[in-house]
């Protein structure tokens, strides 16, 4: 009985130690979250302005001749934006889910989680300055341009709630044309020197935008999930002390009660 109870009250402490490392951890996500989830807002707005741009350029006839609508190459590049760290619940395992449906892509990770996972120097999500963005979407437009690969995707986590975030895999290169809406003639935009060169000189930029987005988006949501995952593990940890708990009362109830019923036996002899 005692070794029960020696056992229960260093279950006890286990716990309760874990307990107050989920509580820590989840109090850090949550300082977190505004800062993230603003400036996830403002990179957003950004990437929507340039989606907007492009969007118009890509419409244009003139557009159809440009080298980011008509690939040279073939295979795929993919750019996978993980977490720094884990206990964010299914953060990066459905990150690394989704991207092992896209067959023979040649991956660029970012995110210590991403790095570690396909064997490359470590480059962290948390910290990923824009400057690197637009050094990295100029390279991609040149391979592209030069027919080293023929798409280019980023797979991201998307911020629906702080309940809800989903992997999502977002296609960038080649451009699409998308169907130009009805407009008076003082409406359409003017484009100097003519809608191609427009188009090339944006697309870089385009890109560096939509990658720092995605980066901000998906550390909004791994800082979110975090604390999620930190707020159910600690309500398990509060239900499984108070569990052992009451083992442990139930377990010196019946030792002391055994202690009484040997004392009165013994003394009655």
């Amino acid at each position: 009985m005692g070794a029960d109870i020696k056992s229960l009250r260093s279950r006890i402490r286990s716990v309760d130690s874990t307990l107050h490392l989920t509580k820590a951890m989840g109090l850090v996500a949550a300082s977190k979250i505004r800062r993230a989830t603003r400036t996830m807002s403002q990179s957003r707005e950004y990437a929507s302005a340039m989606d907007d741009v492009v969007s118009v350029l890509s419409s244009s006839p003139e557009c159809a001749r440009t080298p980011y609508m008509q690939p040279k190459g073939e295979g795929t590049r993919l750019i996978v934006i993980a977490g720094d760290r884990g206990l964010a619940g299914g953060y990066n395992a459905n990150v690394f889910r989704l991207a092992s449906t896209v067959e023979n892509a040649e991956v660029i990770p970012i995110g210590k989680r991403a790095c570690e996972r396909w064997g490359k120097p470590v480059i962290s999500s948390e910290k990923y300055p824009a400057t690197e963005a637009a050094k990295l979407a100029e390279e991609l437009c040149r391979d592209f341009q030069d027919g080293k690969f023929g798409k280019l995707g980023i797979l991201y986590t998307r911020y629906r709630s702080m309940m809800s975030q989903e992997a999502t895999l977002l296609w960038v290169l080649p451009l699409e044309k998308k169907e130009k809406e009805t407009e008076t003639a003082e409406a359409a935009p003017v484009f100097e020197p003519n809608e191609q060169t427009v188009l090339n000189a944006a697309v870089p930029t385009y890109i560096s935008g939509l990658l720092t987005a995605c980066i901000r988006e998906s550390y909004a949501c791994e800082v979110a999930a975090r604390r999620m995952a930190m707020d159910s593990a600690g309500k398990n940890a509060q239900e499984m002390i108070d569990k052992l708990q009451l083992q442990y009362n139930r377990a010196r109830q019946n030792s002391i009660t055994q202690e009484i019923t040997e004392i009165v036996a013994g003394s009655g002899m």
